[in-house]
């Protein structure tokens, strides 16, 4: 392990719900939970404000609904998420050239690979004017966390929270680990937390005493090694620049089970092309086809075909999910649909149309006949849905966002990103003036060329909470390790 606090874990505060509130003006200061509205839906990510309330990610959307009713509730928006992410990874780019992302708000970065660090200091003022920047390209937060490995990073982050700067010196490790519950550890989950517990062992501490062959026995040989030499403190994953990507996939979770067997059909078609999407703009193409249907019942099923070579061709796909379709019963409904690719490369087979050619025509004109279905016997149209968040524009009223729709009527705020909170309007759904909008970019400016004095531009102080050893040190607006 190294010497000196030269990696760096970067985690956004409530990426997804912040960024809502930088891009909406009445929303700032204010409840937001960012997920899924269905009954079925679950919370993606919640504002500090929210979190006050009890609401946190991974909760059903029923709950988070109860706890905080007056809270803002919005449907992620997930491109105006990712052109955010894009602007944080090229700062962390022009920090080192070893970057690596975990999500759209996550990543590690090697500083002593960019010549940016090579001891506390350094490291401490590199990870300052990172937020420094940030704040100023994007107007949102990001907590930093600095130590001598990649596990350590990512709990001084998670101590940071919300908005602050904590670094773990060398040689202060173990101490700092002891007191910490053993869910603390990465791989520790409900699971094995409850094992150990039963076990007599809460802390990571109480893991060291354990000593690592009753780990072993608690926990199996892989396991149990693995967990010791982290409560040790022991870890030399190198930080790794690319992350080889082993599938593309997409999937829906739908509010009411789906039992019309066309209606299925189409589902499986659209995200199909919606897979196609993803793959091209990762610029992949792939060779086996999953299909995914969790049913009625929440069993869940998977086929998969392989084709002779890669392709990212809408139509093989497409093909290839249907036949995988007809090989499922869906008699009792279906909750959840999902498809994806796998087997990828970088390159396409251009000509796979010969394969299976007598299935494929029988295929085309299925999808044929479904395409050409009148309107009124289609499902609910998605241009004309009004996801609660998204963004819309009205022929007169100029740029906002749905606050909401039901009954045949959409509720819209009309303010942008530099406006002050706007004025609330209600349209019919069916409104012609009224049309879905590309979300507007965040006011952005390039980060100062000469860097930021500690804590400049984000009123961040120093400080040494009194509930850590003196061998951290955090820095943030108001206490550096405070988190909901």
């Amino acid at each position: 392990m190294r010497t000196a606090p030269t990696i760096l874990h970067l985690d956004m505060d409530a990426f997804f719900a912040s960024a809502e509130q930088a891009s909406k003006p009445s929303l700032r200061g204010k409840a937001v939970v960012v997920g899924g509205l269905g009954p079925r839906g679950v919370v993606a990510t919640a504002s500090y404000e929210a979190r006050v309330f009890g609401v946190h990610s991974a909760m059903p959307m029923g709950q988070a609904r109860r706890l905080a009713p007056h809270a803002a509730y919005l449907v992620p928006r997930f491109t105006f998420y990712r052109s955010i992410s894009e602007r944080v990874m090229e700062l962390l780019r022009a920090l080192s050239p070893l970057v690596e992302p975990l999500s759209l708000d996550e990543a590690f970065v090697d500083l002593e690979a960019g010549q940016v660090a090579w001891d506390e200091r350094s490291a401490r003022l590199a990870g300052v004017k990172l937020r420094a920047d940030i704040r100023a390209v994007t107007g949102l937060t990001g907590s930093v966390g600095l130590a001598a490995s990649k596990m350590l990073a990512k709990i001084a982050s998670e101590e940071a929270k919300p908005d602050g700067l904590v670094l773990i010196e060398p040689g202060s490790e173990r101490a700092m680990l002891a007191p910490m519950s053993v869910r603390t550890l990465p791989g520790v989950g409900p699971a094995t937390g409850d094992h150990l517990r039963r076990a007599g062992i809460t802390t990571v501490g109480e893991i060291v005493e354990a000593g690592e062959d009753e780990l072993v026995r608690l926990l199996g040989k892989a396991h149990g090694h693995g967990l010791y030499a982290m409560a040790l403190a022991r870890d030399d994953r190198p930080v790794v620049a690319e992350r080889e990507t082993k599938s593309v996939s997409v999937e829906d979770t739908y509010d009411v089970d789906i039992h019309d067997r066309t209606r299925v059909g189409l589902e499986v078609q659209r995200l199909a092309e919606r897979c196609v999407r993803r793959l091209r703009e990762a610029r992949l193409s792939g060779r086996t086809i999953v299909l995914k249907v969790r049913r009625y019942d929440f069993s869940t099923l998977t086929r998969s075909e392989t084709l002779r070579g890669p392709t990212d061709d809408p139509a093989v796909i497409r093909e290839a999910a249907a036949r995988l379709l007809d090989s499922v019963d869906t008699t009792g409904g279906v909750r959840l649909l999902g498809v994806g690719v796998s087997g990828l490369a970088d390159y396409t087979q251009e000509d796979l149309f010969a394969q299976a050619a007598g299935e494929r025509t029988v295929a085309q004109g299925l999808v044929e006949e479904r395409v050409a279905t009148p309107a009124e016997e289609q499902p609910v149209l998605a241009e004309r849905s009004w996801p609660a968040g998204h963004d819309v524009r009205h022929a007169e009223f100029g740029h906002g966002w749905v606050q909401g729709s039901g009954l045949g009527r959409v509720t819209v705020r009309f303010e942008t990103p530099s406006s002050k909170p706007g004025r609330v309007r209600t349209f019919r759904v069916d409104d012609p003036d009224l049309e879905a909008a590309d979300p507007l970019p965040l006011v952005l400016r390039e980060p100062d060329e000469g860097g930021a004095a500690p804590g400049a531009g984000d009123h961040a102080v120093s400080s040494v909470p009194a509930s850590l050893p003196k061998s951290w040190s955090g820095s943030g607006g108001g206490a550096a390790t405070s988190r909901p």
